[in-house]
């Protein structure tokens, strides 16, 4: 896998130098565990060139639904759609079985915090129903918050349910702020403001795969929040389908094209330039150091949970709890 590094920066105070990679990697698609063991090895690969952060694509593990438009996803009670979601649910990321303890042993031992984006499967939902969950583990080995995309686009209604605000944090990291959303809710107003309320100051935003999506929000988002702006992507090629997929025949027979999501991912500055530009067409470990000077520097122009708010005028009441469709009392 090619490695990428932004040039070096001349940062005056150590303690405002936080070194972080984007993985831009195609999953084993739709199989949980080969996947899995991926991620992990391209963690400690980040580790290796000293990052404090690695971050992944949405829905990486184990993979986007990709099948849905290329195969009718929408006719209704289909015999073939049923079987093939349920291949997705059974692949989907149980956290509170421990599918992601080999993940959190080695932010552990490498020291080093992720965002990753999983299919999850939720048992406080009933256990058979995914959501894309963006999930935060920091180099204690620590899964620190799970936010489920508060609403799925479009054909990904059909696989996906709605999630919740509860996930809607920032973490700190050094002097950074993190915090994040999944694909197209980085487009909402009012989840970027609750991140900003939060003082998130290092955004988070992770893609299924293309430049057409990364290239034109991560600019929006650095002016608006005087930023940084992750923008990763996962990639997605004929060739990650496995030989004993139930899906790959499918796939197959919808004369697709070799490559499914071209990646796109890219960093962006608070100033909104690129320090990274958007990769595509391949795997790659894209990595750079940022300096938050740079936010303060940008801060000065505009801040929009500070001195160019007006919360005598306008507000915004974030939920946070959970959602459930029962809850117990015993």
């Amino acid at each position: 896998m090619e490695i990428i590094k932004a040039p070096g920066l001349e940062i005056a105070k150590p303690s405002d130098s936080l070194t972080i990679a984007l993985a831009q990697i195609a999953p084993v698609w739709l199989d949980r565990v080969a996947t899995l063991e991926k991620i992990v090895t391209v963690t400690a690969q980040a580790a290796a060139q000293g990052t404090n952060l690695v971050c992944f694509g949405e829905g990486l593990l184990p993979g986007y639904p990709f099948w849905v438009e290329r195969t009718g996803g929408a006719v209704f009670n289909d015999a073939e759609q049923k079987k093939f979601y349920a291949h997705y649910l059974e692949q989907g990321v149980v956290i509170e079985r421990g599918d992601l303890a080999p993940l959190c042993q080695c932010a552990k031992q490498q020291k080093i915090a992720i965002y990753l984006g999983v299919m999850e499967r939720a048992p406080d939902r009933g256990g058979h129903t995914l959501y894309a969950s963006l999930v935060y583990i920091d180099a204690a080995g620590l899964i620190k918050s799970v936010h489920r995309k508060l609403q799925p686009t479009y054909e990904e209604r059909l696989v996906w349910g709605a999630g919740d605000g509860h996930g809607l944090r920032g973490h700190s990291l050094g002097a950074f702020t993190l915090g994040g959303l999944n694909c197209w809710e980085n487009w909402l107003p009012l989840a970027r403001a609750a991140l900003y309320g939060a003082g998130v100051d290092l955004h988070v935003s992770v893609w299924p795969g293309g430049v057409h999506n990364t290239d034109p929000i991560a600019r929006f988002i650095a002016l608006e929040g005087r930023s940084y702006v992750v923008a990763v992507s996962g990639l997605m090629r004929m060739q990650d389908i496995p030989e004993n997929s139930p899906l790959r025949e499918a796939m197959l027979a919808s004369n697709p094209p070799d490559i499914l999501a071209n990646g796109g991912s890219g960093l962006m500055a608070p100033n909104g330039e690129w320090l990274i530009p958007p990769v595509i067409d391949k795997e790659a470990l894209l990595i750079a150091e940022i300096d938050h000077a740079q936010v303060r520097q940008e801060r000065h122009m505009l801040d929009v949970a500070g001195h160019y708010s007006r919360p005598d005028v306008l507000s915004l009441n974030v939920n946070r709890k959970r959602s459930a469709i029962v809850y117990f009392e015993d």
